[in-house]
């Protein structure tokens, strides 16, 4: 997908010269490292093999396999504070087991963009870079971004050379090798250019300001995907000119980025049968069933209630036996791997897990997957699809189980209207039983390893270090499952937002979760935080206008407010809150719709200190909120991250997220400073706004009369 104009991204998150990425690879020593507690650099150094954030599992695999199949191909990541940048590899290991190997290095990480309201919209998210072996088990290419452009590369399989194939002035998107292995099929926009062109010339006589606009990401308009269509080309292995696509070349390609592994597209067995997964009413949140078909394509569906709700993947074994993996359990919180043969009774569990399994994929009988769960990162498996037995093939992060995280429990619970969620609670190291602890609550998916929450804002672990407990909360189904009424987006959008209901329940849940920590002992109710990011910021806002259970926020993005959803956010966006979400316009009289809301319409009551670290291209959703908040003297503070987007793609900007986070619920929640003499002015900041707010409290105290 188009990555949108990096230029000044690629300038300041820099590729580290490679004597500095000498330990991508692990080494022995690790594993024997001296134990010790952990700390926020330790999640940046974490070496990652696809996308990092493990609710993106459903995505296509990051695995390669050999046409051989004695080989497995992969990108190895890792980020590097000292350049500011990442270390990036790709990497060769065997399938039976054996040392890694790295046959290519270096490039910069590669952003994900997302389409919105028809514009593309550069979130910070990895993308996620598949690599793709040649015909003929030589050669490895894969997607490697140098200079501000993504071309694909190619590299020898035994590590002897690699050299970029493509040329391009804009971003290879897709692309495959084509058959017989000469050539590569691939995809990019080559009108970006000439619309780049078109607005450095609208530049010389002003911008039209207009949908393309999105005024917190600047004045320069978006590109419209409309204006920029995805062209086919063919190119041959050793470079040179690229040609028109021909009739078919289509159908090589892979689906767009972000797309499913788990698509519409059947799966085909070796003896002509078929299967894939269709919803069991027309429902939009109707479970998917699987169905397989004979060769006369004729269909029938499996009834077993393993085979619907929660289906995640499926692959033809050698043998012919149908295997899929499933989310099940509570709120679908464990994953199960099923093998069975059609017309031979249920489907078999082989394997029960608390791992997350991520990006599967198969060959001779075992399924290779990466694995991850609450206390150990990701790391590369294979399962044998007999019995389902798990084997280790490569651990990124062998040091990891040195360090020292405290435990981890699964609490569950049922939100006000019924529906599943759970929660890790996550224990200092060494606590003792009977301490009271406070406690930060992280949103808002809690699968895999507890790194940060969504968008790795908050880190988990380095808190539970400081002597906090922290909940990891999953948010439960959207609002609309718990009404199987509902049977169109739009039915289940407007329930959704009908007085704020979505809210309510993301909230409730919250705060079932939160209840159920406290009532089993040593977490004080009175010393309670909340994080968030994106749609977990509007459950922080939420929450702090409609509870008073929270003594402290810290959230990476702000807000929602009247003027900076129907202004500050441009036209493209308000259009939609309008024919979507129904908001009020702005010019509307909207305090009745938005009093449950909105900070800035309720900042008089707001009494937990707010933190706010905000990317450059989107803090001027915040304005509005921190200016009602900082009018009415309440705590508040914000950061402002150059150069960033929705999450944070800078190392130095993690480590510094990660590291005002622990200060900000130490001071408000511990009443701790950190002695560093680095630190003095902030904490000076900090001391007045408390004093600010004690000074407010007693003058409403006054006001009102109470004694």
């Amino acid at each position: 997908m188009v990555r949108g104009a990096l230029l000044l991204l690629s300038l300041t998150v820099a590729t580290p010269a490679w004597a500095e990425c000498r330990d991508l690879l692990p080494n022995a020593a690790e594993a024997s490292a001296p134990r010790r507690r952990i700390e926020a650099r330790d999640l940046i150094a974490l070496r990652d093999i696809g996308m990092p954030d493990p609710s993106f599992f459903a995505l296509p695999s990051p695995l390669a396999i050999a046409p051989d199949g004695t080989s497995i191909a992969f990108v190895l990541s890792r980020g590097d504070i000292a350049s500011n940048g990442y270390c990036r590899a790709l990497v060769v290991l065997p399938t039976r087991g054996g040392a890694a190997r790295i046959i290519d290095q270096g490039g910069d990480m590669i952003t994900a963009s997302d389409l919105k309201r028809g514009l593309f919209v550069n979130t910070g998210f990895p993308d996620l870079v598949v690599p793709a072996w040649s015909p003929d088990g030589r050669w490895v290419a894969y997607l490697k971004r140098v200079g501000g452009v993504t071309q694909i590369w190619r590299a020898r399989a035994d590590g002897s050379g690699a050299n970029a194939i493509t040329r391009s002035p804009v971003d290879i998107e897709r692309w495959a090798w084509a058959p017989g292995g000469q050539e590569l099929v691939f995809v990019s926009r080559p009108g970006v250019e000439s619309a780049r062109r078109a607005l450095d010339a609208e530049a010389r006589t002003g911008y039209l300001y207009d949908a393309r606009v999105t005024p917190n990401a600047g004045p320069r308009p978006q590109i419209r995907e409309a204006d920029v269509p995805e062209t086919i080309f063919r190119i041959g292995v050793d470079g040179g000119r690229a040609r028109p696509a021909e009739p078919g070349d289509a159908r090589l390609l892979p689906v767009a980025s972000g797309g499913s592994a788990r698509s519409d597209t059947d799966i085909l067995a070796r003896d002509g049968r078929t299967a894939g997964t269709e919803r069991v009413s027309p429902a939009p949140l109707s479970p998917l069933r699987i169905w397989v078909a004979d060769r006369a394509h004729r269909k029938r569906p499996c009834l077993a209630d393993t085979c619907s709700d929660g289906i995640v993947d499926l692959w033809w074994a050698d043998d012919g036996a149908l295997v899929f993996l499933r989310r099940e359990g509570w709120a679908k919180g464990r994953m199960a791997l099923y093998r069975w043969r059609p017309g031979h009774g249920d489907p078999r569990r082989i394997l029960a897990s608390s791992d997350w399994l991520i990006g599967c994929t198969h060959r001779g009988g075992r399924l290779f997957c990466t694995a991850e769960n609450a206390t150990t990162p990701r790391r590369l498996v294979s399962i044998d699809l007999a019995t389902g037995r798990v084997s280790t093939l490569f651990d990124p992060n062998p040091g990891f189980a040195r360090l020292e995280l405290g435990t981890v429990e699964r609490l569950t619970w049922r939100n006000d209207i019924g529906l599943p969620a759970w929660g890790d609670l996550v224990l200092p190291p060494g606590h003792v039983p009977g301490t009271t602890l406070p406690l930060v609550v992280v949103q808002y998916h809690s699968d895999g390893f507890l790194r940060g929450g969504t968008g790795d804002a908050h880190p988990i672990f380095p808190l539970a270090a400081r002597g906090f407990a922290v909940l990891s909360i999953e948010r439960p189904p959207i609002y609309g499952a718990a009404f199987p009424n509902l049977r169109t987006i739009d039915e289940i959008i407007t329930a959704m937002t009908k007085d704020w209901a979505e809210r309510k329940s993301l909230m409730s849940s919250v705060l079932a979760g939160v209840d159920l920590a406290v009532a089993r002992g040593g977490v004080d109710p009175d010393r309670v935080g909340i994080t968030g990011l994106s749609d977990g910021v509007s459950t922080v806002e939420y929450a702090l206008i409609n509870s008073d259970r929270f003594a402290a926020a810290s959230i990476s993005t702000c807000c929602e407010d009247p003027k900076t959803v129907m202004t500050y956010g441009g036209i493209a966006w308000a259009d939609w809150n309008r024919a979507v979400r129904h908001y009020p316009l702005a010019t509307e009289e909207g305090t009745r719709f938005w009093k449950p809301m909105a900070l800035s319409l309720n900042a008089d009551r707001i009494k937990a200190p707010i933190l706010m670290q905000l990317a450059d291209r989107e803090y001027l959703l915040g304005l509005e909120a921190f200016t009602a908040l900082r009018e009415k003297r309440k705590p508040v503070e914000m950061y402002v991250y150059p150069a960033e987007y929705h999450t944070r793609t800078q190392p130095v900007h993690r480590l510094a997220d990660y590291a005002r986070d622990l200060d900000w619920f130490d001071f408000w929640l511990q009443g701790r400073e950190d002695p560093d003499p680095g630190k003095t002015v902030q904490y000076e900041r900090w001391r007045a706004l408390r004093a600010a707010r004690a000074s407010s409290d007693r003058a409403t105290v006054a006001g009102s009369g109470s004694p």
